[in-house]
């Protein structure tokens, strides 16, 4: 059926709906599409990783594990060059991108693409997480079902949101966590109108989920040991060194990818994180894929599968080698994770950061039992660690409290789980105030955060701001001939340029209202006149930078240039003013 064939039918079958209902059916109808995509990815990732690894023996380690990672990654590489013909990195980031910078468009293969190459990725080994592939999913099944129906930028960016939610809720059963996601990590501003989407779209997909594969949470834990006041003090150190080692996962991850990024051939950087993540995955077994399975032993109590597949099995009963061990895991899978997202494999940082922060808990029960003869529960630790490092990774405490409450069905830890996370949070907020998804766009000046005012002129495209109706003269005409240019302009402000284009000054009328009408004096050039503007503006500045200026300046009117200092016109502080206005509007809902 032609598009527009389908566009006018369904605009006909739902133009006697309010808006509000409308964006209601279409979050059930995202929810839907999206339980179905993370069905399917689930499915397929399965597939390849039960093929490809079910058969290892358990006492000892495997060659397969050092090229795996090489091969998936080639794939994913071919896949994206030769089919896909677009940017796969990092999903989340790529989510805010697209809401800031690309009016919440994002391409239709991405319904699908990040599918197959998360997939392939993290099957093959690639030491990363599915939720960002799955969330960029999510995402773009929303952006292009508000573009089908040609929504303003305001309700395709709350479709974006609906799906997000609904891909988070999916793949971790956990509606709550999804909705919470969107508030903390994707959307700029919410009110209780595009809530309400929100939760039915995360219902939704969570449902279809439950129906597809049970209603098991995904992380199964027998709990126990209950919270005792006596323990708080150790929570208090779990919190500080959550903050630590969330700071440690941000910076390192930065590095890994800065380095390998200077490799610019792709297959030879491939080749070479390719063997890293190899012989790192060789060494520790846990590093493969996103690493649920141990994940889950880890919160299980079964502290001794860390050593299953690896050379390191015999030693499975020495309690200090296994802490060193779980440490030698916690440093390296930072790298392991940097590695394959910056060789070519796509993934995201979701599920390292539960994967770390719970091997960390365990680390650090381990070690207080075995110096101080404490009772520890590795398990409690371990949840309250998973809420640790993802709230100080993501800067989203409330994801965090809320996805392991609802994943292990622990809700007797709210209290140690907000106490871990805030100081998680507070700690690496004040050694890195951005989070692993923000750092790049920050730096860009490409983000939409939740402060609405800095938001909204964020979203101005200073190039749809200059004025070029302003008449030019050159700085060694006469002062006669300018006045004949300026009867004839509109304006009072007149930009001086040279024979090629280049600005030199700027004349006003003020400048020379006390000599035009002097006669004797037309033949003083525009050069004595001219003065040279507080500032100048280049074409490529944010508007976080022409603001900036203005502020510093207190000038009304600036001059814009190229980067070659070639005049293209001027910007003002009215016409900011009534951009902003009109964007504020855009974006603003009930």
């Amino acid at each position: 059926m032609d598009i527009g064939v389908l566009y006018r039918f369904t605009t006909r079958m739902t133009n006697r709906l309010s808006e509000k209902q409308l964006m209601i059916i279409l979050a059930i109808i995202t929810g839907l599409l999206t339980g179905c995509g993370v069905y399917i990815f689930e499915q397929l990732l399965h597939l390849i990783k039960t093929g490809l690894t079910s058969w290892f023996a358990i006492d000892s380690a495997s060659f397969f594990y050092f090229v795996y990672p090489t091969i998936g990654m080639l794939l994913v590489v071919l896949f994206v060059k030769y089919f896909v013909k677009d940017d796969l990195s990092e999903g989340v980031t790529q989510v805010l991108y697209a809401i800031s910078r690309k009016g919440s468009k994002i391409k239709p293969h991405n319904c699908y693409s990040s599918v197959v190459a998360g997939a392939t990725t993290i099957g093959f080994g690639g030491s990363v997480g599915p939720e960002s592939p799955i969330i960029m999913t999510g995402a773009a099944i929303g952006s292009n079902v508000g573009q089908f129906l040609r929504m303003n930028y305001r309700n395709t960016t709350l479709m974006i949101g609906c799906g997000v939610a609904a891909a988070c809720a999916a793949i971790f059963k956990a509606p709550i966590t999804g909705v919470a996601f969107v508030i903390e990590i994707i959307m700029m501003d919410l009110t209780i109108g595009s809530i309400i989407p929100l939760l039915i779209s995360a219902v939704t997909a969570t449902s279809l989920v439950f129906a597809l594969r049970g209603f098991d949470p995904i992380f199964s834990v027998t709990m126990n040991s209950e919270f005792l006041l006596q323990d708080i003090p150790y929570f208090i150190l779990m919190g500080v060194i959550c903050g630590l080692v969330a700071y440690y996962f941000t910076e390192m991850n930065s590095w890994v990818a800065r380095k390998l990024q200077k490799i610019k051939h792709i297959y030879i950087r491939l080749i070479v994180g390719g063997i890293v993540i190899g012989s790192l995955i060789f060494l520790f077994p846990p590093l493969y894929g996103e690493g649920y399975e141990y994940l889950q032993n880890l919160i299980n109590g079964n502290l001794e599968s860390v050593f299953d597949n690896s050379l390191f099995y015999a030693y499975r009963d020495e309690t200090w080698i296994l802490i060193l061990y779980l440490l030698g895991v916690i440093f390296f899978k930072v790298i392991a994770m940097s590695a394959t997202n910056a060789a070519g494999g796509v993934g995201g940082v979701f599920a390292p950061s539960l994967f770390i922060g719970a091997f960390t808990g365990a680390a650090l029960a381990l070690i207080l039992n075995t110096l101080f003869g404490l009772e520890l529960s590795p398990i409690t630790f371990s949840l309250v660690g998973m809420a640790g490092i993802m709230s100080g990774v993501l800067d989203a405490p409330l994801t965090a409290i809320f996805l392991i409450a609802e994943v292990t069905d622990s809700y007797e830890l709210f209290v140690p789980l907000m106490m871990v996370s805030a100081i998680s949070y507070m700690i690496s907020y004040y050694l890195e105030p951005y989070s692993i998804y923000t750092r790049k766009l920050v730096l860009r000046g490409d983000l939409v955060t939740h402060d609405k005012d800095k938001a909204v002129l964020l979203f101005l495209d200073i190039r749809k701001l200059i004025e070029n109706d302003m008449e030019s003269v050159a700085p060694d005409i006469p002062l006669g001939e300018m006045v004949k240019t300026v009867s004839r302009s509109k304006r009072n402000i007149f930009p001086v340029l040279d024979q090629s284009g280049y600005l030199q000054g700027v004349v006003t009328l003020d400048d020379i209202r006390r000599d035009m009408f002097d006669r004797d004096k037309y033949e003083n050039l525009v050069s004595d006149y001219m003065t040279i503007p507080p500032d100048i503006i280049v074409a490529g500045d944010s508007m976080q930078v022409v603001l900036d200026k203005f502020e510093k300046t207190h000038a009304w009117n600036l001059p814009v240039v190229d980067e070659n200092n070639q005049y293209i016109g001027f910007v003002s502080k009215s016409k900011i003013f009534s951009a902003y206005r009109n964007q504020l509007i855009e974006i603003s809902h009930d």
